[in-house]
């Protein structure tokens, strides 16, 4: 592989991840209106609410975005091991590993609130607010990576 194409497939990972972030902050926003929609105070207000669909939509956000946390995992570790030959194990490894987990676990509840059950619910949720923890100090912990990976550019 040319070594241009190499470093650059570099920033594959980190770009893919940042845009996955903000479509997580987009999955709590419509997870919180479908929680006030099924927990709405009157039938005119969960009437109103209904009509954005939000439960849908974050069920529809959701699998996406498992399906990119996990494809973007394995694609940075492919990425560093093409690059380097090795896996470099290390917090930000072991975290990603730890998210990806977490992000199964939080989908595979699905079946299990979708009868109502309430534990299942309140363990998506904790999952879900770890899992976005996690992911912001990844986001810091991965350019701090990225930089060391700039300053090392192939001139």
């Amino acid at each position: 592989m040319p070594e241009s194409i190499a470093y650059y497939l570099n920033f594959l990972h980190p770009l893919m991840m940042w845009s996955l972030l903000g479509v997580a902050g987009y999955g709590l926003f419509l997870g919180i209106k479908a929680k006030k929609t099924r927990t709405a105070p009157d039938a005119e207000t969960r009437k109103q609410l209904i009509k954005g669909q939000y439960a849908k939509r974050h069920f529809q956000l959701g699998s996406i975005l498992l399906a990119l946390l996990v494809l973007g995992a394995f694609g940075g570790m492919a990425v560093t091991y093409l690059n380097n030959g090795k896996l470099f194990v290390g917090p930000h490894l072991l975290v990603g590993i730890g998210m990806t987990c977490m992000v199964v676990l939080a989908a595979s509840l699905t079946p299990l609130m979708q009868q109502g059950n309430l534990i299942a619910r309140k363990a998506h949720v904790g999952l879900n607010m770890l899992l976005v923890t996690l992911f912001l100090w990844q986001a810091v912990s991965g350019m701090q990576i990225l930089n060391k990976i700039w300053e090392n550019r192939p001139a």
